[in-house]
């Protein structure tokens, strides 16, 4: 790799296993939901370990049906992080209660879950905890507090697919739900694309329908052969299911998912062995608990002791044709959200963003391209100039 060649953030990897599926999926016939989106479901299921697995068009989607099928709504409050994306609140929103923020862990970025029990009320129906960036939450506590307070869990692991907690996978769990995503970006990838998965049949039977319209749960087949015309809607529902297509790539990418966690994680190896010893660049801390991670993303702490500010290594990271983000804005920081604030309580979420520095990382990334970022960080911990600006220790740090 010459050093005009950009490094993408984020690239899906796609082979001719992938594309044979979808190929004979388009000359099958069925484009909508069909035998290889109930066979997902099937194979996915088993792969988490558990009873039911219910495909939808996003992790969005699992989520919102999450909330409604345990009844979740106006009046009501559901604890989450907000260091997450904006869908983990916005469900909540949707069905009108209210998400009330639980700082972080100042080393993993998950939500504490020491300080969660301190947010409980009356009020409070329901835990949305965010398995982030790979790593799995505390979920004995959790469900402890969910035991003990009649609360809830829907756990929002759209970064944990293959992540397990203490030797099962995320999904395993026997009460509550579980939703992923097949975004473009994540480790399993369908384009769009997400799972909700419980060991409750009603619970299950009842998103079934929601995400057809509401249609009674045997209406998908309502064209094929031994399908009948006749349907009922059983209540309002949404336009949520998953279509064949979709399943296809997904039937694929989970029995690739093996060798694609191989790779990534040879390239974390590299990654921490590139950037040990690099002063003002933490990687961040893997728990105790969490037995495997997914690596969705692989993130380091820009701090104090590094000379430049984390946008500033952004800006030179840019410079130097690599790809970075960042994981992520603290929803409550955003405008919409601004009724649901407490800075207060919230004080290491915030310091945390403004660290956070999230690097390429993904199964067709090259250990040449880990080197070349890992090359290039090592460059500005030695002082560098941007825009004509230098920058070192004594350079006064951006505040957010």
């Amino acid at each position: 790799m010459t050093s005009s060649e950009f490094i993408p953030f984020c690239l899906p990897d796609i082979t001719d296993v992938e594309i044979k599926e979808v190929v004979d999926t388009l000359e099958s016939g069925w484009l909508a939901k069909g035998p290889k989106t109930i066979e997902f479901e099937k194979k996915f299921a088993e792969y988490v370990g558990a009873k039911y697995a219910v495909a939808m068009n996003s992790c969005t989607a699992a989520l919102h049906i999450a909330l409604i099928a345990a009844d979740i709504g106006p009046g009501d409050e559901v604890i989450t992080t907000s260091m997450t994306f904006a869908a983990s609140v916005n469900t909540i929103l949707h069905v009108g209660a209210t998400p009330v923020f639980v700082d972080i862990d100042p080393e993993t970025g998950l939500i504490d879950v020491n300080k969660i029990e301190e947010k409980i009320t009356e009020k409070t129906k329901a835990i949305v905890p965010v398995h982030y960036a790979g790593q799995a939450c505390d979920l004995d506590k959790i469900y402890e507090l969910a035991n003990k307070y009649n609360l809830f869990i829907s756990e929002d692991a759209a970064h944990a697919i293959y992540t397990e907690y203490k030797g099962k996978r995320i999904g395993y769990q026997p009460q509550g739900t579980v939703s992923y995503s097949f975004y473009a970006t994540k480790n399993l990838a369908t384009g769009e694309g997400g799972m909700l998965v419980t060991d409750n049949k009603e619970i299950a039977d009842r998103a079934r329908v929601l995400i057809t319209h509401g249609m009674s749960k045997n209406a998908w087949n309502r064209y094929g052969k031994g399908g009948s015309w006749m349907y009922d809607i059983e209540e309002p529902g949404y336009k949520y299911n998953m279509f064949d297509i979709q399943a296809a790539l997904g039937l694929s990418q989970l029995e690739r998912l093996e060798e694609m966690q191989n790779k990534r994680e040879d390239l974390v190896e590299l990654y921490i062995k590139g950037l040990s010893g690099i002063k003002g660049i933490e990687i961040q801390k893997v728990n105790d608990y969490t037995t495997k991670n997914a690596w969705h993303l692989f993130i380091v702490r820009v701090t104090d002791s590094f000379p430049l500010n984390r946008d500033e290594l952004i800006e030179y990271l840019t410079k130097n044709n690599i790809g970075t983000s960042v994981h992520f804005i603290p929803v409550h920081m955003m405008s919409a959200y601004e009724n649901y604030r407490n800075h207060n309580d919230l004080a290491n979420t915030e310091q945390w963003f403004t660290e956070i520095l999230s690097l390429p990382l993904y199964s067709t990334l090259s250990l040449g391209d880990v080197e070349k970022v890992t090359k290039v960080i090592k460059e500005a911990s030695k002082g560098v100039k941007i825009n004509e600006k230098s920058f070192s220790d004594s350079t006064p740090r951006k505040t957010f």
